[in-house]
């Protein structure tokens, strides 16, 4: 035992006598520069009024039957028919994998509904006639979560948020959430291909997201997500 103590303290010793050089810290002044910049970049993305103005081609989703057209939106700019489908499709698709918490995480989810900081992707069926149409109206109309006269009804919604996790900057989606007819049709890789696109537009570290555990098929879709 007496050996064997001995030879753990040299051993101790010796690491100690040839620890390897540490690594300089960096300055104050540097760090307080990295964090004004990533303060500067989530101020400026968002700022912007419509983050699907770079990305043109995502203006509206044509398969398997559907054609839809996709609009940006804020949550202090959300109109009273939006709130309620937003509330509606919420409980229909998350009431479910909550159970009995779903009550209390309801009246989160109607604060985070109408955050200044939410950002939207609205989700609007058209008719196949109408679809070049109203992608033309989308690309220049103002920003607005109001129902365009023209679009159909909404059939699902993104809210994400420009947000610093662990010092790095990042998109986090907050909700995808789609009606159960429009699932199963690419829609939702669309949706998650825009958004890493967004990030990158932005000069954001990550898409980040948190999925319930219990919510089987989001699971899925986002774990195969991760291996293409």
């Amino acid at each position: 035992m007496e050996s064997e103590s001995l030879q753990r303290r040299r051993s101790s010793s010796a690491t100690c006598n040839n620890a390897p050089v540490r690594e300089k810290r960096p300055k104050r002044s540097e760090v307080l520069a990295k964090k004004k910049t990533v303060e500067e970049l989530i101020k400026a993305a968002r700022a912007q009024k419509d983050h699907l103005a770079p990305f043109p081609a995502f203006r509206h989703f044509h398969a398997k039957g559907l054609s839809l057209c996709l609009k940006s939106g804020h949550g202090n700019k959300l109109s009273s028919t939006v709130k309620t489908y937003i509330q509606s499709l919420l409980k229909l698709n998350m009431e479910g994998p909550y159970g009995s918490e779903w009550p209390e995480e309801e009246k989160v989810k109607r604060r985070e509904m109408v955050d200044h900081e939410a950002h939207y992707v609205f989700v609007h069926e058209v008719a196949n006639s109408n679809a070049d149409e109203m992608t033309t109206i989308l690309t220049a109309a103002e920003t607005s979560t109001c129902c365009l006269k023209n679009s159909g009804p909404l059939v699902g919604f993104v809210q994400y948020r420009f947000v610093l996790e662990e010092e790095i900057p990042v998109l986090y989606v907050y909700e995808l959430q789609l009606e159960p007819r429009v699932q199963g049709k690419g829609l939702g890789k669309f949706l998650m291909q825009l958004l890493e696109f967004m990030a990158q537009k932005n000069c954001m570290g990550a898409v980040m997201l948190t999925v319930q555990k219990a919510n089987v098929l989001a699971v899925d879709f986002y774990i195969n997500r991760e291996d293409e």
